[in-house]
């Protein structure tokens, strides 16, 4: 028996590709999957996968229960997000946040829930292993640029604006010397899925940094990856890097 993960928002754009990269991990076992709808139905079926044996349920705290799920990956909306960690911590689950735009009083909240527990938790706002290089490209640059502009582009659904990876990737880059505050310009089209762009500029030049997600799929192995490293932690961990260091 590998590791046992719940996902919640199993059958969304981004909790269905980790789903699916859970369902594919040898050291994983994709034990229970929560969504809003499909109840009863075998999610591998809804995903158009085939059978996996593990049908949609709709309540979170019932499937934790009936699972003995160790982990809980959450994919859901930014105003549930929050209660579906604090529910897992009070279960002995240790959750792995990535629906970005959680109010920072539930941030706090869980903050304080991992401490009293003395267990570990991960809020994440991207699990691209590019978004995880470019981060640390971000450390190095505003030594030789300290002006600096972020763009980022989304699919035209998304809801927060600006979204958490740009935020996070203002914060490396004011606490590496660049000029605060650092701008982000947010673009919400059809035809993005998620668009990052550090453009530095200099005398005579500029230097930009860019990543582009093509597929949700790239998130799967990082998601596979905090899986994996939660188990180890001691405290909250706000970047995909952070458990890089577990």
């Amino acid at each position: 028996m590998g590791l046992r993960v719940a996902v919640a928002g199993a059958t969304g754009r981004t909790g269905s590709e980790a789903a699916r990269a859970v369902q594919a991990a040898a050291d994983l076992d994709l034990v229970a999957a929560v969504a809003r709808s499909r109840a009863g139905q075998d999610l591998g079926v809804v995903l158009g996968d085939g059978p996996w044996n593990v049908p949609v349920e709709t309540d979170l705290d019932e499937a934790l229960r009936r699972s003995r799920a160790e982990v809980l990956v959450d994919f859901t909306l930014p105003d549930v997000a929050g209660r579906h960690a604090l529910l897992a911590l009070q279960r002995g689950v240790r959750p792995i946040v990535g629906t970005t735009g959680i109010p920072a009083g539930d941030l706090d909240e869980i903050r304080r829930a991992v401490a009293d527990a003395g267990t570990g938790a991960a809020v994440i706002p991207n699990f691209s292993f590019g978004i995880l290089l470019l981060a640390r490209f971000c450390r190095e640059a505003p030594r030789f640029y300290p002006e600096v502009e972020i763009i980022e582009r989304h699919h035209a659904q998304k809801l927060d604006r600006p979204s958490g990876t740009a935020m996070q990737l203002r914060r490396v880059l004011e606490a590496a010397g660049a000029r605060c505050p650092v701008p982000v310009h947010s673009v919400r089209l059809p035809g993005h899925v998620a668009h990052h762009e550090i453009v530095f500029g200099g005398a005579g030049e500029t230097l930009t940094l860019r990543h582009d997600t093509q597929s949700r799929a790239s998130f799967g192995p990082g998601v596979c990856l905090a899986a994996r490293r939660v188990m180890r932690l001691r405290g909250l961990a706000l970047d995909l890097e952070s458990l890089l260091e577990e």
